[in-house]
């Protein structure tokens, strides 16, 4: 995964009134924290973050005043109605240090014949990456599973250099039967 330079700059102004102010001006408050060091405050260009957020667990570059921090997006607040970006945590790595992240599940294929439904009970797996290696999503092969098959995590196939952060038994795909009403009582119903 490729990083994604932007630039900040440290904040002074805190609270609510501030936070306005800054989404106004169509940037995002944020906080930069973890490795034992004092948390930052930051502004950063709410265009720039926003379209880097697309990628999931994306890996950002800040340039924070001419200084340079390797950071994940550890949690995302949005505006309910409108969706534009509202603050954002940023968890600072290391080059080589592993980190625990939920990536999301895809899935190819097309289920057996007869109506049956794929029921996903892990939209996203929960894996462990080194920071700079962190996969964007894992795909999962569907194709000819029958009512009452399950996919597991220890079933999915992870890339290289990644593993499971879940129990292995967790089951994060399900087909089921699709609830069909019987062809008589139909019938009986338009009599």
């Amino acid at each position: 995964m490729a990083e994604i330079k932007i630039p900040a700059q440290v904040r002074a102004e805190f609270g609510k009134g501030a936070a306005r102010r800054i989404r106004r001006a169509n940037q995002v408050p944020g906080v930069v924290y973890g490795h034992g060091s004092e948390p930052v405050h930051i502004t950063l260009p709410g265009h720039d973050l926003m379209m880097a957020l697309k990628t999931p667990n994306v890996l950002l570059s800040l340039d924070i005043e001419g200084r340079d921090e390797l950071v994940i997006p550890k949690a995302v607040q949005r505006d309910a109605l409108k969706g534009f970006l509202e603050h954002v945590d940023l968890l600072v790595v290391k080059r080589g240090e592993k980190v625990t992240v939920e990536v999301p599940v895809h899935t190819e294929g097309e289920l057996a014949p007869g109506g049956n439904l794929l029921e996903h009970t892990l939209t996203a797996l929960p894996v462990e990456a080194e920071a700079t290696h962190i996969p964007e999503a894992v795909t999962v092969s569907v194709a000819g599973l029958e009512a009452g098959a399950s996919v597991l995590a220890k079933d999915v196939v992870l890339p290289a250099g990644v593993s499971l952060a879940v129990d292995a038994d967790a089951v994060v795909l399900h087909v089921v039967a699709g609830q069909a009403a019987p062809a008589e009582a139909a019938e009986g119903a338009e009599a």
